[in-house]
């Protein structure tokens, strides 16, 4: 089920507190839009990676960094005309509106939405990821929702990823109603 009938490329950001699934459904929607996936974690500093693997949240000065990272990666694919899925934590609104002005207003984000009882269970059960469950309730004390922003599809991730995935491909589409 690709999509098609769009317009020009697009930019969309997969994103969400730690544990939420933004790769597992980033790459299943990359697939279904026919697009490349890039996992936002691997662009990562490794001086991030290694104070969050440490137990530390990560403060607005380590994110930036990362960030215009991710813009510039973003940017560079819609200027060879492609679109692109990034997962993203993407948690502050100041964040999410630099990436918009860096991609031109050619992004949009998938956030994925679940309690903390349901977050604090995957993130216990996954292996060989370097964010530690303790992170989790800083994320959460961070995350500015971003209910109301312009191109958000917010799905709830209490179900299985491909329901996820359709949910999010819909909204996406250019006649869903965002």
């Amino acid at each position: 089920m690709k999509r098609t009938e769009t317009a020009r490329p697009e930019a969309i950001i997969v994103m969400g507190v730690c544990g939420c699934g933004k790769s597992s459904v980033g790459s299943v929607i990359a697939e279904r839009l026919g697009l490349p996936f890039i996992e936002g974690d691997v662009l990562h500093p490794k001086a991030n990676v290694e104070k969050m693997s440490r137990g530390e949240p990560l403060s607005d000065g380590d994110r930036w960094p990362w960030l215009e990272i991710i813009g510039r990666t973003m940017a560079d694919a819609l200027g060879r005309g492609a679109g692109i899925v990034v997962s993203c934590s993407a948690l502050k609104k100041a964040y999410r509106d630099r990436l918009r002005i860096v991609t031109g207003g050619r992004l949009s984000f998938v956030y994925l939405e679940g309690t903390r009882e349901l977050l604090s269970e995957r993130m216990g059960s996954r292996t060989g990821h370097f964010m530690p469950t303790s992170l989790l309730d800083s994320q959460l004390a961070t995350l500015e929702v971003p209910t109301g922003e312009p191109g958000v599809v917010t799905v709830d991730i209490d179900r299985e990823i491909d329901e996820v995935a359709d949910i999010a491909v819909a909204g996406l589409s250019p006649a869903a109603d965002r």
